[in-house]
């Protein structure tokens, strides 16, 4: 019988690829008012023309408001300001009329049109024209922030390539990349972009990924190296061989990611909506109660005085300001993360990871390198070294885990795998097979006991492969993992800004878990861990966090997945080679760099500040300019500047998120 040992090591079972994420992220129905003017870009000197035009038209009615007013000449007042009215308000009166064939009666476009209309009624022409002549001016600055936005995000979307060099028996065509194949042969020239994932067949050169992960530092790439859609070629020429299809690349995953980002919203985001559809109508009743009852109860009171009143009330109380900067704030967030390499699938992910407090992550690819290297061949039991790596090398050649694959890296002899037979992989364990005439187990200390392998060496720092060769131990190979250079920062940075707990899970036994660990100033770990014990040790953390303390789990994003779909924010370090990270995580760190899970949450706290700041001074300004129109103090010039005001200020509040 074995010995009785005190840890195991890493398991050895290959990674598992075909999780699917199980978050529902429905979309929201948007509001029909729409200010972005969809995705094309905003020309400001074109929104600009027909707004210069009202303001002239606005300007000569004013001016000659008096003695037009009350003269045989009118009707001239009403050929000037009328069209400046349909000029500055067609939208809005359209948006009021298409949501009322729709059921949606109480919104802003709603308020605009019946406070205007009215302004008309009580023959007040010149502030009609001029509360929809600074609606659109507060649009007009609206659009170009949400413009803004969009092309913060929009430098991501410049990655997409026109096109590629195809080359075919040395002849060089320019083929659109949805055409190329995998295994053709594409030409990049100094200076294009590299159009699909492959391998660099020809040439050496310096590749610059700043677009992608925003790294300055050009990527030095030789033949055998992979080269991947999205990134410059700085120098040299290139030959790449394509390994997928531009449909399958991860380019092309980061293109959609980013393109439907927005359409995910925050719980804020909702709870305005919800606000609005409430906020709405009980303006408009009261309004119509302002309009109505005073002059009915008040001795001397007239109809068009508090007529009058309840028009200034309802041009106070529009909602845009707010309806299109929390929107903005988030998307601002969305755009200030993509530009520092930090991919967010949407709005309600921002509002997560505002009130995170506990940070869990995996160990390997994530904390580590996850480049493992062997660092030494202990035989025993009579083996040599070089039979002990000859035998080790022949069976992990069919495992995908990246310990196997060092030790087939390590191995420098040839591989005859027709003598390996009867492989079986054991999850969580190891690798039995039959190399030659000989049974082979190689794997963690799990399995010496599971197979009754009489050992005495346990405590080996490092992750350890125990060998046992027809059920006789054969000694161990040491594989280590390097920690990432910024990962001690890392963990610093997520301390510094109040995170409670970092822990790390991992599969490796006690004392390597406690060295990494220790290494990197953790506040705990849960080590010995098989890949199914990870969800039960999350699930337990789960429990003992706070109702309102949400937790993020960061992983690969490919044998992390059930973690990462359990986690109430998922975060892949998979970078842009991991198609698993870009299609599992609710967040993706582009670069694989630790130190943006601590600028993640930055950004999420920033934009959740800056939302409820506009929420706050918003409320705040309509309330008292309320109160001042109920009295008459404020006059509907007074109105139209308080909320365009407002809507400008919140604006440009949003918009700081960026920086």
């Amino acid at each position: 019988m074995s010995k009785s040992c005190c840890g195991d090591d890493e398991p050895k079972n290959s990674k598992k690829h075909d999780h699917d994420h199980g978050k529902d992220h429905d979309h929201e129905e948007g509001d029909d008012h729409d200010h972005s003017h969809g995705s094309g870009e905003f020309d400001l000197k074109k929104e600009a023309i027909p707004v210069v035009a009202v303001f002239a038209l606005f300007l000569i009615g004013s001016i000659y408001n008096q003695p037009l007013h009350n003269t045989p000449y009118a009707f001239a007042e009403y050929l000037i300001l009328i069209p400046a009215y349909l000029l500055s308000g067609w939208n809005v009166l359209m948006s009021a009329g298409k949501n009322i064939l729709k059921g949606k009666i109480f919104d802003e476009n709603f308020l605009m049109t019946i406070a205007t209309l009215g302004a008309i009624s009580i023959h007040q022409l010149p502030e009609a024209v001029g509360v929809m002549l600074f609606f659109k001016v507060g649009e007009l600055f609206q659009d170009y922030a949400v413009g803004n936005s969009r092309r913060s995000i929009k430098a991501v979307l410049e990655v997409r390539p026109d096109y590629a060099n195809l080359k075919v028996n040395g002849v060089i065509t320019k083929t659109d990349p949805n055409k190329v194949k995998i295994g053709d042969v594409i030409t990049v020239t100094a200076g294009e972009k590299i159009p699909l994932d492959g391998t660099v067949i020809v040439g050496t050169s310096q590749i610059d990924t700043s677009a992608l992960t925003g790294e300055s530092v050009p990527r030095s790439v030789k033949v055998g190296d992979v080269a991947l859609a999205g990134t410059i070629n700085k120098t040299g020429i290139l030959d790449i061989q394509v390994t997928k299809l531009f449909g399958e690349s991860s380019i092309a995953k980061i293109l959609d990611l980013v393109e439907n980002a927005s359409g995910k919203k925050a719980e804020t985001e909702k709870l305005i909506t919800k606000f609005a559809k409430i906020y709405t109508p009980i303006v408009v009743f009261v309004s119509l109660a302002i309009a109505i009852i005073p002059p009915l109860i008040i001795p001397n009171a007239t109809s068009a005085e508090w007529v009058y009143r309840a028009l200034v009330i309802l041009v106070i109380s529009c909602p845009c300001g707010l309806v299109i900067s929390i929107p903005l704030g988030y998307f601002g967030g969305i755009g200030g993360a993509a530009k520092k390499g930090i991919l967010i699938k949407g709005s309600t992910f921002l509002d997560v990871l505002n009130d995170v407090k506990t940070v869990v992550s995996d160990k390997t690819g994530t904390l580590t390198k996850g480049t493992f290297q062997v660092t030494q061949i202990v035989p025993q039991s009579g083996f040599t070294q070089d039979e002990l790596l000859s035998i080790a090398g022949h069976i992990e050649a069919q495992s995908t885990h990246p310990i196997a694959q060092s030790i087939k890296e390590a191995y420098k002899g040839e591989l005859d795998l027709s003598k390996v037979t009867n492989y079986e992989e054991i999850a969580g364990h190891g690798i039995r097979a039959m190399v030659g005439d000989r049974l082979v187990i190689a794997g963690n200390d799990r399995l010496l006991h599971r197979e009754n392998i009489a050992h005495d060496t346990c405590k080996v720092s490092g992750s350890v492969v125990h060998m046992a060769i027809d059920k006789k131990y054969a000694g161990y190979i040491i594989v280590a993992d390097e920690i990432k250079a910024d990962s001690i920062k890392a963990i610093q940075d997520l301390h510094q800004i109040g995170i409670k707990q970092v822990i790390m899970l991992s599969g490796d036994n006690q004392g390597v878990a406690a060295d990494i660990a220790g290494r990197l100033g953790l506040d705990s770990y849960i080590a010995e861990l098989l890949p199914e014990g990870k969800v039960t040790a999350f699930e337990e953390i789960l429990n003992k966090s706070g109702k309102k303390e949400k937790v993020i789990y960061v992983g690969d994003g490919i044998n992390d997945a059930p973690v990462l779909a359990r986690a109430d924010v998922g975060i892949a370090m998979g970078g842009l080679g991991s198609d698993a990270a870009i299609e599992t995580a609710d967040v993706v760190i582009m670069n694989d760099s630790p130190v943006k899970i601590a600028e993640a949450i930055q950004i999420a706290r920033k934009t959740h500040s800056i939302v409820w700041q506009n929420i706050i001074f918003a409320l705040s300004i309509k309330a008292v300019f309320l109160v001042l129109g109920a009295f008459g103090v404020a006059t509907m010039w007074e109105a139209v500047f308080a909320d365009v005001g407002v809507a400008l200020a919140a604006i440009a509040n949003a918009t700081r998120v960026l920086k």
